[in-house]
């Protein structure tokens, strides 16, 4: 049988454009599943979907947060945005970025956290209740990209709220590709459009824009004190999520095996890009050497030669005052080739005994190196770490089961995180109890952040009714 091919061409186009017009479409004028040419183009749209989003319902609030939850948890997707976030970056590990996204997706706190607080008495009824800022501007760091918008999202859209985000360029595809996934599963979930965008090239250009932009209303910024320091000078509400330095104390009543693990673990997590991440141990001298033996049964290979200790600084400080970029989030296998020493995928830690003032126990690398030092008591340890924590304010562990001297310093420390006899990861709710988020606000005094860091607190007064006690 003959058919006339133009017939064919007929139908097959009436049919291409029938599917076409069942697919959402792109987000609005100008965007593409949120991600726009121009800041201003960028923010525009996010206002006008927050203005329609007050007119939702927290019912819709919640169904949208977890239409985000569900499309990160996609297993495929899931593998994607891990598996790119470090080919693109050249930081951390695939199998750690699995974990990290996994639990920005599932334990990043949505409306539950926007509590209620009620009075009653004889003059009426008062309410004080979270109501979103409007349109946010987040800045998010080449560190921990990914996991950043996902638990931003989550958080900001709970609250109400409408973000822009601002990637670092060098997270620029993989941040791109999942801010439209997010738009793409809050489209089929019903939402207004345009609650998450961003701009097709970040930059500092673009980052000021958004910064310096009349409609955004709150700045949330997670990277390193420089940033932190611009979006606290911007005369706008802004949070910072700092840099740290976190310390570990381990004194002589400490379980020190079960420490060594530990502090393996935490300092190797994505290698060691986490701020929380342990960067310096400060041991007791009579328990350091049982210490230290252990720390190398659990993955630490020890460099004694103080020759290779100071090529080490030369290759990954810039003249000991601050990380060299190329090796962020490196593997110790690949730091230690680079100076000549080849060691097996089980080594997970480079380690060194020295003294307080060594860069690498004074310079938050971002890697796993991790230096020793030795100390005669735990008062001196904990009045060190103090000192090497440089008031960031963020994150130190200590092993010990002295309550008195752990209760010492943490009321020392006065850090955002404190972990005690266990892994830094534990903190974020890694095999420690409680919610999870990859903005942890030290600086400005939020903590770890959440949809209420995120949201105005608001008192509604009804005089003369409602008390019915």
């Amino acid at each position: 049988m003959n058919i006339d091919e133009t017939v064919v061409e007929s139908i097959v186009k009436k049919v291409l454009s029938q599917l076409d017009s069942q697919q959402p479409q792109d987000c609005c004028p100008g965007g593409e599943w949120g991600v726009f040419k121009t800041m201003d183009e960028a923010v525009s749209a996010a206002v006008t979907a927050q203005q329609e989003y007050l007119n939702r319902s927290m019912h819709d609030r919640a169904k949208y947060v977890q239409a985000i939850r569900d499309v990160v948890l996609d297993q495929e997707n899931l593998e994607y945005i891990s598996r790119k976030a470090v080919e693109e970056t050249g930081m951390g590990g695939y199998e750690y970025k699995l974990i990290k996204n996994r639990l920005a997706a599932v334990k990043t706190p949505g409306i539950e956290d926007l509590t209620t607080d009620a009075m009653t008495g004889d003059d009426g009824l008062t309410l004080v209740e979270y109501s979103p800022f409007g349109v946010i501007g987040a800045i998010t760091p080449t560190t921990n990209p990914t996991e950043t918008i996902i638990c931003n999202s989550i958080g900001m859209l709970a609250a109400g709220n409408a973000v822009v985000f601002s990637p670092h360029p060098r997270a620029k595809e993989v941040s791109l590709h999942l801010v439209r996934l997010i738009n793409k599963a809050l489209a089929v979930a019903g939402a207004p459009d345009n609650l998450v965008v961003t701009v097709s090239e970040p930059s500092i250009a673009n980052t000021n824009a958004m910064m310096n932009h009349p409609k955004i209303r709150m700045l949330v910024a997670t990277g390193g004190p420089g940033i932190v320091k611009t979006v606290l000078s911007s005369g706008k509400k802004a949070i910072g999520a700092g840099a740290g330095n976190p310390p570990v104390v381990v004194d002589e009543t400490a379980d020190v095996e079960k420490a060594a693990k530990d502090i393996v673990d935490g300092c190797s997590f994505d290698n060691n890009l986490p701020c929380i991440a342990e960067k310096e141990v400060i041991a007791v001298d009579s328990v350091a050497d049982y210490l230290i033996f252990n720390m190398k049964k659990h993955g630490a290979y020890e460099v004694k030669d103080p020759a290779i200790i100071n090529k080490l600084v030369s290759l990954v400080t810039k003249e000991g005052k601050s990380p060299v970029t190329d090796f962020v989030g490196k593997s110790a296998k690949y730091i230690l080739e680079q100076v000549g020493i080849s060691v097996g995928d089980d080594v997970k830690v480079i380690l060194m005994e020295a003294t307080e003032d060594h860069p690498f126990v004074q310079v938050e690398l971002m890697m796993p190196i991790l230096p020793v030092v030795r100390v005669p008591d735990v008062d001196q340890a904990i009045e060190m770490a103090v000192r090497v924590e440089h008031g960031n304010r963020h994150t130190a562990m200590m092993h010990s089961r002295n309550v008195e001297k752990l209760t010492k310093m943490a009321k020392l420390i006065q850090t955002t995180i404190f972990v005690k006899n266990g892994p830094s990861y534990a903190g974020i709710g890694v095999g420690g109890e409680g919610y999870t988020t990859f903005t942890i606000a030290g600086p400005t005094g939020e903590g770890l952040t959440s949809a209420k860091s995120f949201a105005r607190r608001r008192r509604c007064v009804l005089v003369g009714g409602m008390d019915v006690r």
